[in-house]
């Protein structure tokens, strides 16, 4: 897991300067990742379910499938225990082998969950304008790297996920900053003044920049005497995605968070630790 959070100690997890620097990271992470992917061809047969033989699970396309296999073995070593990994796949999830790790109660109890989202927008909008058909179409399963593409999107989507759903942290951070104020908004049912409450153009533009230099900068052969070579991904569908989808899609995770925060805690629930 790719974190510089110690999700033990809540006052870190909470505070803003380090929610911060940690989706820098899963920038980066998210661009590389891209990267990768970018290698192969759509290969769309992978996203089609039935389009490939998988017995059973004939209801799958190979990359779902392939998902929730993964997704099914990783709950085996804790991935799902740690409050920044949501699963695509829920009901695949098996009890850990190894011993829970002690993490204090960081976030309130909630049921927000936009992975479905992720995956139709990756697969139908962003694949499709950034992946090369290298001048041929789908030459099928002899012939296309159909495991290696879905390998690469696997960790796409759930960097991707880790990213948009950190949005929790920083909605608990801003209510713990100004419960008053958001409490208002709550009773109120104002998810658009929640919206504005948390919303900040100016660093929302900074992000933008910065990713779109990350795209150029790692998508561009350092020994190439070319300056004008194409680079190794669509930098404008890279600031896109983040623009259109990845922003607005953070900012409804936050507001849909703090509409549940005043609900009826479980029995035995904790209130979320404060941010220092």
């Amino acid at each position: 897991m790719d974190t510089i959070i110690d999700l033990k100690d809540a006052s870190k997890a909470l505070d803003l300067s380090n929610i911060r620097f940690q989706l820098i990271r899963l920038e980066d992470t998210i661009t590389f990742h891209l990267i990768e992917r970018v290698q192969f061809p759509l290969n769309k047969t992978i996203y089609q379910p039935g389009a490939i033989d998988l017995g059973s699970d004939k209801n799958l396309s190979f990359m779902d499938w392939y998902l929730r296999e993964q997704e099914k073995t990783q709950s085996l070593i804790r991935r799902y225990e740690a409050p920044d990994e949501y699963p695509f796949f829920p009901d695949a999830l098996k009890t850990p082998i190894l011993k829970p790790l002690d993490y204090p109660e960081i976030l309130y109890p909630n049921n927000v969950n936009v992975n479905e989202d992720i995956k139709r927008f990756y697969v139908e909008k962003f694949l499709p304008a950034v992946c090369p058909d290298f001048g041929r179409g789908d030459s099928g399963e002899r012939a296309e790297n159909y495991g290696s593409s879905a390998t690469c999107d696997i960790a796409c989507l759930q960097a991707l996920s880790r990213r948009i759903h950190f949005g929790k942290f920083v909605a608990e951070s801003k209510f713990q900053s100004d419960r008053e104020k958001y409490e208002r908004l709550i009773k109120a049912g104002d998810r658009d003044g929640i919206g504005e409450s948390i919303t900040n153009a100016a660093v929302e533009k900074q992000v933008l920049a910065r990713l779109r230099l990350k795209a150029q900068t790692y998508g561009t052969d350092p020994s190439s005497a070319n300056a004008n070579a194409a680079g190794k991904i669509n930098v404008d569908a890279v600031e896109s995605m983040y623009r259109d989808f990845v922003i607005p899609i953070t900012k409804e995770v936050e507001v849909e968070y703090l509409m549940q925060r005043l609900e009826p805690r479980p029995t035995g629930g904790k209130e979320p630790a404060r941010a220092r």
